[in-house]
């Protein structure tokens, strides 16, 4: 049996700057079940890693689920200006781009990795890799743990930091949620954010799967998902329909997927969208591909340009189909024109600004924890002191991270919620 003063479970981002912060402490040890720690930060921001986000605490607030009061006390003690100080002081340059956003300036998520690991051990502590814990108990006021391999670990404090479900190749398997609950906390329900929204039709689903709510990656693209897939629109609207009402509108950048509907707008919905499929709602999407220009505005405008088409000498033989579609390579990438068609039953040059400024999507579901960004729910926050991030319940227990009942928006600010919460959750250990 091996005594530590701090054992954190979980080497993710908020489970090495909850090392970082514990430096001073004595013996801090960091047990992370996959071989490399930071799996996640690896695959973050398509592997370019959107570090952080440099919003002051108004405005990031906005972009942080269920309730972002809980998240103050830790954001303003380990700030984004905190952060991006803390990476450059451990040899990381840092770039910021539109929307606040930070990366490191070599735009390589393992040198965010790199950086952290190196701090954690410059603050003393051991990262075991390939270390699993199966179990967690507490009596006496030491805590207890449990590895795969059979060997036992004590220490006084423990930090959970352990991720949520999302990704669940990178060593995020929820572990986390069940020791939480042995020893007394509440789980809120968990469900996928920050994932892609499926639209009816655009997957091949297998003999007797349901079209409704998780959809699985893996399932082959119908037509529909092979005409659209691959295309990106920039400076589009997006409108969340639930039950018949407008619930949501965002503007800004959408993709067609192998998944279905993701892009940074595209993400920001998923949330109420996937909560609403769970809870047995209708869920639609509705695209204005013309946000700027009024209906009647963009009427004019396609009548002047559908009369040109007819006049022109080089479409002028051709059946009206075909000028439909050179009327439409004129208003809209050429490789969404088909998939457009497809997906817009009886669009033509007398409808078309209404079809444009209305392009719905039915949603059958979304993409599941195979591939979502974020897992939104997690243990109760109520329980969590958030001037510590230690347990309410049991002394000495505290909690960091994706684990917590906190999501956020794409966009820097996931992230920055697991370094603002570890960074306390460690300090707060040591003290």
């Amino acid at each position: 049996m091996i005594k530590t003063d701090i054992i954190i479970t979980g080497g993710g981002a908020a489970g090495l700057m909850a090392a970082a912060g514990a430096g001073g402490a004595g013996s801090v040890l960091v047990l992370e079940k996959m071989p490399r720690p930071g799996r996640k930060i690896m695959i973050s921001g398509k592997g370019r890693c959107n570090l952080t986000n440099m919003k002051p605490w108004d405005d990031f607030s906005v972009h942080v689920h269920p309730k972002a009061a809980f998240l103050k006390n830790a954001f303003h003690a380990f700030s984004p200006e905190d952060t991006v100080r803390f990476f450059n002081d451990n040899g990381l340059e840092t770039v910021t781009e539109r929307g606040d956003r930070v990366f490191p300036a070599s735009y390589r998520a393992a040198d965010v990795v790199d950086t952290l690991l190196k701090a954690a051990r410059k603050a003393g502590a051991e990262i075991r890799t390939g270390a699993e814990a199966v179990s967690v108990t507490r009596s006496d006021g030491v805590f207890t743990v449990g590895l795969s391999d059979g060997e036992t670990l004590t220490s006084e404090k423990l930090i959970i930091t352990t991720g949520g479900l999302s990704y669940p190749g990178t060593g995020s398997t929820g572990d986390g949620y069940r020791w939480a609950e042995e020893f007394g906390h509440s789980v809120t329900r968990r469900f996928p954010s920050l994932t892609a929204l499926v639209p009816a039709g655009y997957k091949i689903l297998p003999e007797g799967t349901s079209a409704k709510g998780h959809i699985d990656r893996s399932y082959p693209l119908s037509e529909t998902g092979r005409l659209l897939m691959g295309n990106s629109l920039k400076n589009i609207s997006l409108k969340v329909i639930v039950d018949g009402n407008a619930v949501e509108e965002e503007f800004g950048d959408l993709d067609f997927t192998d998944g279905g509907i993701e892009g940074p707008i595209g993400f920001k919905v998923s949330r109420r969208c996937v909560n609403a499929i769970d809870n047995g709602s209708r869920v639609s999407l509705v695209i204005d591909l013309k946000p700027a220009v009024q209906t009647g505005d963009l009427e004019r405008r396609i009548q002047a340009l559908w009369k040109e088409t007819e006049t022109d000498a080089r479409s002028k033989r051709r059946p009206d189909k075909d000028r439909f579609r050179i009327l439409l390579g004129r208003l809209m990438p050429r490789s969404l024109a088909d998939g457009f068609l497809k997906t817009s039953r009886g669009a033509g040059p007398g409808n078309l600004a209404a079809k444009l400024k209305s392009w719905e999507f039915p949603v059958s579901g979304y993409v599941g924890y195979e591939r979502c960004v974020i897992t939104a729910g997690g243990v109760s926050t109520a329980e969590i002191f958030p001037k510590t991030m230690e347990s309410r319940l049991v002394p000495g227990l505290y909690f960091a991270g994706e684990v917590l009942d906190i999501d956020c928006d794409t966009g820097g600010y996931n992230l920055q919620t697991a370094f603002s919460t570890g960074m306390l959750a460690g300090r707060s250990a040591v003290r």
